[in-house]
């Protein structure tokens, strides 16, 4: 059975205070089994997840999220609430003529507020797209690995998005930001099948196993990005 995905885990100094961050921020529900994971309330078919390190944030995430704009008066709205929450502007090296807003949230994770009309994200939620550097490889892998249409390819780019709406997850292609140590964002897959089965039809998709335990593990893909797969 293809793995799904349940959540894109987000490590933190503080998990609990992120986690009423962006629960305040996107006005979704915390679960009843743990105040660090995040129910959406829409069509995004995913959770945020939210786990402690202790490992300083070092250079750019792999992983960002953009949030969309439904009218042009909701960029500033969204943008002055984030701020309120304990959000801050980061500068990233946007240039001025750009219409996105970059901020920080709480534990120094870059993400995007989108201004309204932007049709890459036309017809997405609140969040609107899980936006990753990678190459299109991975690109594909991701594809093959959920069972999701490919939205688009081009210039090195690549974007998928579930049968059933919700955000976009997209790669940006070449060249890519260098790494510093796991990953502070990761996807939390889940399978009500055969782990081990899974796990063998990841890797032949180009995953390689980091490790395994009981009832999990822990793979990468083709670009060295951990996931997780649990069974259900």
């Amino acid at each position: 059975m293809t793995a799904r995905l349940e959540a894109l885990t987000i490590r933190a100094t503080d998990p609990e205070r992120l986690a009423r961050f962006w629960v305040d921020l996107l006005g979704w529900e915390v679960s009843p089994a743990s105040t660090t994971d995040l129910l959406p309330t829409d069509d995004t078919g995913f959770g945020l997840r939210f786990d402690v390190t202790s490992e300083p944030r070092v250079g750019l995430n792999q992983v960002h999220l953009h949030l969309t704009s439904a009218e042009p008066q909701d960029q500033g709205l969204t943008v002055q609430r984030a701020l309120d929450l304990g959000a801050r502007h980061l500068d990233v090296g946007q240039l001025p003529e750009e219409d996105h807003v970059v901020l920080a949230d709480p534990d120094g994770n870059e993400f995007c507020v989108i201004e309204a009309g932007n049709g890459w994200l036309e017809g997405c939620g609140f969040l609107g797209e899980v936006a990753c550097d990678g190459t299109p490889e991975v690109g594909h892998f991701w594809a093959a690995a959920l069972d999701w249409p490919l939205v688009w390819e081009q210039d090195g780019e690549t974007g998928i998005r579930s049968p059933h709406g919700g955000p976009k997850i997209a790669w940006g292609g070449p060249p890519l930001n260098e790494k510093h140590g796991p990953n502070r964002m990761f996807f939390d897959l889940v399978t009500a099948g055969d782990l081990a089965a899974e796990v063998e039809r990841l890797v032949s998709l180009g995953a390689t196993v980091r490790d395994r335990g009981d009832g999990a593990a822990v793979l990468a893909d083709p670009d060295g990005n951990e996931f997780r797969l649990s069974l259900r």
